[in-house]
């Protein structure tokens, strides 16, 4: 029993204004069933003796120590750059902004 429609993809494609062909419809359609039934089949499985986890394997970050080192000099690299302002690299307006 398909669970989504070729209707629904095609309105969720039209938000996202994909322009899609009828046959790229079906086959995402297709798709997206496939996923939901796995989706489901999973949630079939997982009952309350299954405790819920984040991951499959336990995780450990490695954390290394904040100290300060060598740094660049701002006027050596601002030098190298095409154009600099106010101690900062200068770059072309993008999007109409002030």
């Amino acid at each position: 029993m398909s669970t989504i429609s070729t209707a629904e993809v095609a309105r969720v494609a039209e938000l996202a204004r994909l322009a899609l062909t009828e046959t790229e419809i079906e086959r995402i359609a297709s798709e997206l069933d496939v996923i939901a039934n796995a989706v489901a089949r999973v949630s079939d499985v997982a009952t309350a003796d299954i405790p819920a986890t984040s991951h499959p394997i336990p995780l450990t970050n490695v954390m290394r120590r904040d100290e300060v080192g060598p740094t660049l000099d701002r006027e050596e690299v601002l030098a190298q750059a095409p154009a600099s302002e106010d101690g900062g690299f200068l770059v072309p307006q993008i999007l109409g902004e002030e």
